[in-house]
């Protein structure tokens, strides 16, 4: 019996100040509501999960919002993935004490790696994602290079090794975002989704220039993506995660409706 994996589709919460925001290319950001409010919205909406990212919270040296977690775990029935400021494995227990169900984890990957083994083989895989903002370098061996701080500090890492490492290192998915995409909402990074979509064995979320239906099925298509991790066209009502769902299903996508 051939089992086929239904695409998830992700809305993103980037928490800042306590609020939603959304920025271009990891900069210039507006407000886009209360973290609370557009949970439950898309708890309600069919969100497969939901994305909670304390954006600047690693850049600031500070712990996560925690508060905010909680009152969204509270009140939404979706898997949620929490990530930012992430330092150890006790602030991970607390997170999934909280509720969240998924953490995600990205400077303190880069930072210390073992960090990932080690909350693998503690919480298991299906808790761990490695998060990697990447810009594109034609330096890097493989063509993308991970940056950390939420996208301020070069790291001269190989995107792709990277994620191999983590793979080995037990994480359960990768989070993928593309810099130079982000926020654009000109589509996604199909080539950047694909390479690692092909490299590993575990999935791969896309993020990063979610603008129309289309960009989401190219995703999942030539992409070969897993699931497609989107906030600004789900913010600001550009499209409703019912109408891409539909879409996608009209196109022969797996999808849970």
């Amino acid at each position: 019996m051939v089992i086929v994996l239904t695409k998830r589709i992700i809305p993103c919460l980037d928490i800042k100040d306590g609020r939603v925001v959304k920025g271009i290319n990891f900069e210039n950001f507006n407000d886009a509501g209360n973290p609370v409010e557009l949970a439950k919205y898309y708890n309600n909406q069919g969100a497969d999960e939901l994305s909670i990212l304390d954006i600047t919270a690693s850049y600031e040296k500070r712990d996560i919002i925690y508060d905010i977690v909680e009152k969204v775990a509270n009140e939404v029935f979706i898997p949620l993935s929490v990530g930012g400021g992430i330092k150890s494995l006790d602030e991970i227990r607390k997170l999934l004490s909280l509720g969240a169900e998924k953490v995600s984890l990205g400077s303190s990957a880069v930072q210390d790696p073992s960090l990932i083994k080690k909350a693998s083989e503690e919480f298991g895989t299906q808790a761990i994602v490695t998060s990697l903002d990447v810009k594109k370098n034609h330096f890097m061996k493989n063509g993308w290079e991970v940056y950390i701080h939420g996208g301020r500090t070069a790291t001269g890492l190989d995107a792709l090794n990277f994620a191999q490492r983590m793979e080995r290192f037990g994480t359960g998915e990768i989070l993928l975002n593309s810099i130079d995409s982000d926020g654009t909402q000109q589509g996604f990074d199909l080539t950047l989704n694909r390479l690692f979509s092909e490299t590993l064995n575990i999935p791969i979320i896309a993020s990063g220039g979610a603008g129309s239906v289309e960009d989401i099925y190219n995703v999942f298509t030539a992409g070969k993506a897993d699931a497609a991790l989107a906030a600004s066209i789900f913010h600001y009502h550009k499209i409703t995660i019912k109408e891409v769902k539909t879409f996608l299903k009209e196109k022969n996508i797996e999808v849970r409706i």
